[in-house]
C-alpha cells in the first residue's frame, strides 16, 4: 500500500503549499524588517491562522511600530504580507489562533482522533531554519510512532518544570510522537496525511522539551505534535 501514498505526496504538497504560511514580526526599523518566528496554516474560512503559542511574541515586543504579521505565498517566490491579530492562545497546549486581513487563504482540514493510527505514514511541512536557509516551504516524510502522554511522571516532585506543573493542573493529553526530524522554524506547521492532505497535528518543538524530555541531558531529536482533534477543539472554542 506504500506505493500509492508515495505517488500521491507530490500532488498533496502542491495543494497544501499555498495554505502553509510564515508567522513573524515586521518593523521598518528592524534589520531585516521581517523577523521570522515560525510556521502556521490557514483554518476556518481562510482568514484565521493556527500556529504555536510560543511562535507569538510577547506583547512587550510589539512596540516602536513592530507588529505581528503573516506572510502568504503568492507564487514564484513572492509573498504578500498581512497584518495579524491574536484571537486566542493556550500556552498549556502551545496553540495560538490569529486573524489576518485581506483575501482568504485556502483553509486546511483537521482530522478527528479516530483518524490517527500508530504506524501510519505522515508528512510535515514548514520553514525549517528559515532565517538562515531561505523562505521555502519544505516537506519531510515520517511515521506516527506513538500516541504518548504529554507529561511523564518524574521520580520526585521537585523535578517538575513550571510547564509540566501547568500541564498536570490543566489536565494532560496525548501527543503524537513522530519518527521524523523537525528543525527550528517547523514549529506551528501541519503534520498531514500524505495522500489526502488531511491535517493530523501541529508540530510543537517547545511543548515537549519542557515536559516529557525535561529530564534528559541530551535532546533525543524525536519530533512531537499536538493532535488535530486537540487543535480543532481549541479553534472551535476560540472562534469569534
Amino acid at each position: 500500500m506504500a506505493a500509492p501514498v508515495r505517488a500521491a505526496l507530490p500532488d498533496t504538497v502542491v495543494q497544501l503549499k499555498p495554505s502553509v504560511l510564515m508567522v513573524g514580526t515586521y518593523a521598518e526599523t528592524d534589520t531585516p524588517r521581517f523577523n521570522f518566528r515560525g510556521t502556521g496554516f490557514a483554518v476556518l474560512e481562510g482568514r484565521h491562522v493556527l500556529t504555536n503559542a510560543h511562535v507569538i511574541p510577547e506583547a512587550a515586543a510589539l512596540v516602536d511600530g513592530r507588529r505581528l504579521v503573516v506572510q502568504v505565498p503568492e507564487g514564484k517566490g513572492k509573498w504578500s504580507q498581512r497584518t495579524a491579530l491574536v484571537v486566542a492562545q493556550d500556552v498549556s497546549r502551545d496553540l495560538a489562533l490569529v486573524s489576518i486581513e485581506g483575501a482568504p487563504v485556502k483553509p486546511l482540514r483537521l482530522a478527528s482522533a479516530e483518524q490517527l493510527r500508530e504506524g501510519m505514514d505522515i508528512a510535515l511541512m514548514g520553514f525549517p531554519l528559515a532565517g538562515a536557509v531561505g523562505y521555502t516551504a519544505v516537506t519531510h516524510r515520517g511515521v506516527l510512532a506513538a500516541m504518548t502522554d504529554v507529561v511523564l511522571p518524574p521520580p520526585v516532585a521537585q523535578a517538575l518544570s513550571p510547564r509540566a506543573i501547568r500541564q498536570l493542573r490543566d489536565g494532560g493529553f496525548q501527543v503524537m510522537q513522530l519518527d521524523v526530524t523537525a528543525y527550528p522554524g517547523n514549529s506551528g506547521g501541519p503534520v498531514f496525511e500524505p495522500d489526502s492532505g488531511l491535517v493530523l497535528g501541529v508540530v510543537s518543538m517547545v511543548l515537549i522539551k519542557g515536559t516529557r524530555e525535561s529530564a534528559l541531558s541530551s535532546p533525543t531529536g524525536i519530533t512531537y505534535a499536538i493532535p488535530a482533534d486537540v487543535a480543532a477543539e481549541f479553534v472551535r472554542s476560540s472562534k469569534p
